[in-house]
């Protein structure tokens, strides 16, 4: 959901950008970087390895189109990185290096990895029924439909309850519609109460939890903001989005160090989780399937999520365009942060579609 409170939280976090906008290498045009290593940002530092799109062979003669598209659509910032070094960092309007936004649904990428890390560490088991972390009652289905749903429901979007009240958290309005786990319904209440499960699991408050085992450990800023008393929004700088996304793309380690290990976890997190939306893993969106189903419908489209996209991305997506797209074959992380490009959707969009038939034009 859109927060209420941008221009406030805005006014509060922007500040001068430490590094120019460009997508300048630091080093000399006719010398790459050994791009066989992955590259992690240092942490608390404004410094971070860049590479130039001539060295990569890319397309630059597209670059301004590309550029001029994502300002057409009120583009905030734009990063890719190749290979985790910045190849394009872009800002439009007021914003800079150091202004954070808002992630919106991407955002439930956090959470989602968070839950595996709480996993690895035996505070909780994705198997076992929310109640054992939420307490009985904590919806208003009757007790026995209550008892089916697990935390992997909550992680799939199957927990079978109604989404019309979409962000609402209280037992009335978590109401029985079908089993858990026979019908995909994108719904943000029992997904916002994972970040409930965890703390009860854990005996931490969630956000202590989420800085200490994820956030701190790769150098990211950020803070989790209740923006309408129910929806927990995470607001970041468009850089540490990128760092979680060259987390992913790293399966998880951060510059040697696990942050999370559990590899049937984290095979599980981006790949097809149900036969129900193909598309949709552990609240990652997954591109490459043959069929896909969008949040407020119960229809199931056929073909792939993002056609003009590589086969094996996967991606956190939110309302008003907000993109973190992790492309492991190519080593790219993308991240795209602003209002509205158009179409005002809660993840998916015509956007990416297009904002990836500029990026073909580009990198290839």
């Amino acid at each position: 959901m859109k927060p209420t409170l941008i221009p406030l939280i805005l006014l509060c976090f922007l500040g001068i950008s430490c590094s120019s906008d460009s997508n300048d290498s630091d080093m000399p045009n006719n010398e790459l970087p050994d791009l066989t290593n992955l590259y992690f940002p240092p942490s608390q530092s404004v410094d971070w390895e860049t590479v130039s799109a001539a060295q990569l062979g890319w397309n630059t003669e597209s670059e301004q189109d590309l550029r001029d598209f994502l300002d057409e659509k009120n583009t905030k910032a734009f990063i890719i990185t190749k290979g985790g070094r910045i190849v394009v960092e872009w800002y439009f309007d007021e914003h800079t290096q150091n202004t954070s936004w808002y992630w919106a649904s991407a955002g439930k990428t956090l959470t989602a990895f968070t839950v595996g890390i709480a996993q690895e560490e035996e505070f909780l088991d994705i198997d076992n029924k929310s109640s054992d972390y939420l307490g009985e009652g904590w919806t208003s289905t009757p007790l026995e439909k209550e008892n089916l749903i697990t935390v992997w429901h909550q992680l799939t979007m199957t927990s079978g309850m109604n989404a019309l009240q979409f962000d609402c958290l209280t037992p009335n309005c978590l109401t029985f519609v079908a089993d858990a786990g026979t019908r995909w319904a994108y719904h943000n209440g029992p997904y916002t109460l994972l970040q409930s499960v965890v703390s009860n699991a854990t005996g931490m408050e969630w956000s202590a939890y989420f800085n200490e085992r994820l956030r701190n450990k790769i150098g990211m800023d950020g803070f989790w903001l209740s923006t309408n008393s129910l929806n927990n929004v995470y607001f970041s700088t468009a850089r540490s989005m990128t760092r979680f996304g060259i987390l992913n793309l790293n399966n998880g380690v951060w510059n040697g160090e696990v942050i999370l290990g559990d590899n049937d976890f984290k095979s599980a997190m981006i790949n097809t989780s149900q036969d129900l939306n193909k598309s949709y893993g552990y609240l990652w969106w997954l591109n490459g399937k043959d069929s896909y189903r969008a949040p407020a419908s119960q229809i199931e489209f056929s073909g792939e999520l993002i056609p003009n996209a590589p086969a094996d991305t996967f991606a956190g997506l939110g309302r008003d365009d907000q993109k973190l797209y992790i492309i492991p074959s190519m080593e790219l992380v993308i991240v795209r942060m602003g209002e509205d490009a158009g179409e005002a959707l809660l993840g998916p969009s015509s956007f990416d579609n297009e904002l990836w038939q500029y990026l073909n034009a580009y990198i290839n």
